[in-house]
């Protein structure tokens, strides 16, 4: 059991709506919250399974109604002055949570059964979150405010979730009175004293600090060293504490601390193995929620005497998140406690390593501390899941570099299939080598030319077949040239989408397109052009740059010469990707505004007359031909749709690139169409999985695809659209009939 008071995400006003309630109980992922009137007294619980009682219960949900009057009124409380015995009692297989109440009757706390993630601040820490990583200043601002708050910036730019300092009463702390100049002291204490006496910071200035802290969103930490100090922290109101290595011994500071109910961060540096199980005993007693850090206190630690394999002991002997706090040089030892599973990281952190003082020796300077945080995340990324899967990057090489079993000659419906008709031959897109079994001796389904590739559909029988179908927009379908004659006649199509290669540009498009057509027309400008060239209109290489404009003119003037052929293209669209991408780290706000003004002047150097350029809206991690890079442009809604409003311009919305720019960033998915929809020219419809599975088939993702139809018709009325299925056009377009099909109902 732990007991926690951060309880303002367990907390909601008994007068406000169930919908606003049950918001807050999706965010705090406990099932539950407690509700409070004006004055913050408990008035009531409510739970998921109460609001399904009452929904099922209810002829007429209103999920604006107070939720005072669907709240659970009969439940088990506490008195946060109860014994631990006592509020454990309280616990049982309906009972997950007691809320604590004051003598008068205000909920101050929450009792809940121990679980292997705690909240600190904004951070999860535990299994499923990213490590929490710490910035351990302590005293090496060497007692200025102004050193300190430049530490924290720095900090906070080298990507620290928490920035951490010290703070000691000397005067209660040690039996001296801590005074630096007693000559009784031995010389290890006298130099810690003079260090102490020299550099601490008074109580106003690191509090001024802490707020810093806060300005520049990373979460302020502190060790007290003694109560008093302790005092001081809690009258500020910190998120959680940490424990030095040399406190987690001391008993009774460590009940004084689980008393705050606030998370405990504890080094045990210095601790013997049975020292620490008598402690982790002490704290779960208490009730308290802790994080154990492996530690060894030395300055700088020996490599051979890190031992950090003892990070898997100490989780077993606390059932806790574990991490690591380090004191050795460089950053290699972190990086393998992150990759050994460390919820977080602490290291020192200076602007100096030539200072005076321990702590400096072992600190790393911002741009090493920088190149630590980002080895983290590399790392964690790395880990992934115990699962092997075919990434999408991998699925596009695959294609590419693989081979699939083809037929060597004419083959008519019902003919048996021989292991002498089938050879091996480039590129993957169909059935693969090993799935030879699986054809051999079978009848094939279809005529079958000299050549071609099977399928899927030539193994198992589907149903799957074109159609005429039915929207509430114009919709169409991606085609190569040679596409068109197969796939265009095969159901009431308002328009074609030409996704182009560069070679595409050179070939003689009258060889496929003899007549007009009674379609409207959309082109997709290739990304990779001739020479390994991937269209980039805001590279801040000038001859790239005009490279790039050259090639986009030419799409442009494919595209003049098309619309004849199609009678109802009165403007042709031309969906581009129009670059701003990195190879190594994304790009900051004040360089993207920077890379926007680049496309305006790319494009507003250009002859656009007859045409309407849509930039397509971007994935995070964009796929460039098997290799994944970083996406900055038309990534973020309100830089998007200001885009469009300030310069004139409407967008291709790609729900697939959009879905996994809201998932990696932490954004509402229907918030991103609210605020692009009504800017959009034109959609691709796919589905998303993750932050980089893209353009798969419809309901094969993460896409809700009820509600993007709804948000859709709201905001994107009447827009057309393409399903941007990856390889749908294969197999004679079955992709694309799939995913009409599931569409329709939607769109």
């Amino acid at each position: 059991m732990i007991i926690d008071k951060n309880i303002e995400s367990y907390l909601v006003l008994d007068e406000e709506s169930v919908r606003a309630t049950l918001v807050k109980i999706d965010r705090n992922r406990e099932g539950m919250v407690f509700c409070v009137d004006t004055g913050g007294h408990l008035t009531g619980v409510l739970t998921d399974g109460d609001v399904r009682r009452w929904a099922i219960a209810t002829p007429h949900v209103d999920l604006e109604r107070p939720v005072r009057d669907v709240m659970n009124r009969d439940f088990t409380h506490a008195a946060v002055t109860d014994g631990v015995d006592r509020i454990r009692s309280l616990f049982s297989a309906r009972v997950e949570a007691v809320p604590l109440v004051d003598l008068q009757e205000r909920c101050v706390a929450v009792a809940r059964r121990r679980k292997g993630v705690l909240q600190i601040g904004r951070h999860g820490v535990g299994e499923g979150h990213p490590a929490l990583v710490v910035a351990e200043i302590g005293n090496n601002h060497n007692g200025s405010v102004e050193t300190a708050l430049r530490m924290v910036d720095e900090a906070a730019a080298a990507g620290a979730d928490c920035v951490k300092f010290q703070l000691r009463d000397l005067a209660t702390l040690y039996r001296n009175a801590g005074d630096p100049d007693d000559a009784r002291q031995d010389l290890g204490t006298q130099y810690t004293l003079d260090l102490l006496a020299e550099n601490q910071l008074p109580i106003p200035d690191l509090l001024r600090v802490f707020d810093h802290c806060t300005a520049r969103g990373v979460t302020p930490l502190c060790t007290p060293w003694d109560e008093a100090s302790l005092e001081v922290l809690e009258g500020y109101g910190l998120a959680a504490y940490k424990v030095a290595s040399a406190d987690f011994v001391n008993h009774d500071f460590l009940k004084a601390l689980a008393r705050t109910g606030k998370p405990l961060i504890c080094s045990t540096g210095m601790s013997t193995e049975r020292e620490i199980r008598d402690s982790v005993d002490l704290l779960r007693d208490a009730g308290a929620q802790f994080v154990l850090l492996h530690c060894n206190s030395t300055y700088p630690a020996p490599f051979k005497d890190v031992n950090l394999l003892f990070m898997r002991k100490l989780k077993a002997i606390g059932d806790c998140p574990v991490g690591y706090s380090s004191h050795d040089r460089g950053i290699a030892v972190v990086v393998a406690a992150a990759t050994l599973g460390a919820s977080v990281i602490e290291k020192h952190f200076t602007l100096d390593r030539g200072q005076r003082g321990n702590d400096h020796r072992v600190s790393l300077l911002p741009g090493e501390f920088a190149e630590m945080v980002t080895a983290i995340r590399q790392v964690e990324m790395a880990l992934g899941a115990t699962e092997r899967t075919i990434s999408q990057g991998e699925a596009i090489n695959r294609e590419t570099l693989g081979k699939s079993l083809t037929v060597n000659r004419d083959l008519a419906a019902g003919q048996t299939i021989t292991e002498a008709m089938i050879e091996i031959r480039s590129p993957g897109i169909g059935l693969a080598p090993y799935r030879k079994r699986d054809v051999v001796g079978k009848a094939a389904r279809r005529d079958l030319a000299a050549g071609a590739v099977l399928f899927e559909s030539d193994v198992v029988e589907t149903t799957v077949a074109s159609r005429p179908y039915h929207f509430q927009r114009p919709f169409g379908i991606p085609v190569r040239w040679h596409d068109v004659a197969e796939l265009a006649p095969k159901t009431n199509l308002d328009f074609l989408e030409f996704h182009l290669s560069y070679k595409d540009l050179e070939a003689d498009f009258g060889r496929w397109l003899e007549r007009p057509l009674d379609l409207d027309l959309v082109v997709h400008a290739p990304e990779l052009f001739a020479g390994d060239h991937v269209l980039d209109l805001c590279s801040l290489d000038r001859d790239y740059r005009r490279h790039s404009i050259a090639e986009l003119a030419r799409v442009v003037d494919l595209t003049r010469r098309l619309r004849p052929l199609f009678r109802r293209a009165e403007r042709p669209r031309i969906v581009v990707n129009v670059g701003g991408f990195t190879q190594d780290r994304p790009l900051p706000e004040s360089e993207r505004a920077e890379r926007y003004r680049m496309v305006l002047g790319s494009l507003a150097g250009m002859d656009l007359d007859g045409v309407e350029i849509l930039p397509q809206t971007m994935p995070p991690f964009p796929w460039h031909f098997g290799g994944q890079r970083y996406q900055n442009l038309f990534l973020d809604p309100d830089e998007t749709a200001a885009f469009c409003a300030k310069h004139g311009f409407r967008v291709c919305l790609d729900t697939s690139h959009s879905k996994l720019a809201c998932t990696h960033l932490k954004w509402s998915f229907d918030e991103f169409l609210a605020k692009v929809g009504p800017h959009s020219g034109h959609l691709h419809v796919a589905d998303a999985r993750g932050v980089d599975g893209e353009g798969l088939q419809i309901g094969e993702g993460e896409i809700a695809l009820a509600a993007m139809g709804r948000a859709l018709a709201r905001f994107a009325p009447g827009v057309s659209f393409i399903p941007e299925i990856w390889q749908g056009h294969k197999n004679g377009g079955e992709g694309f009939w799939i995913a009409l099909e599931r569409l329709e109902k939607h769109l």
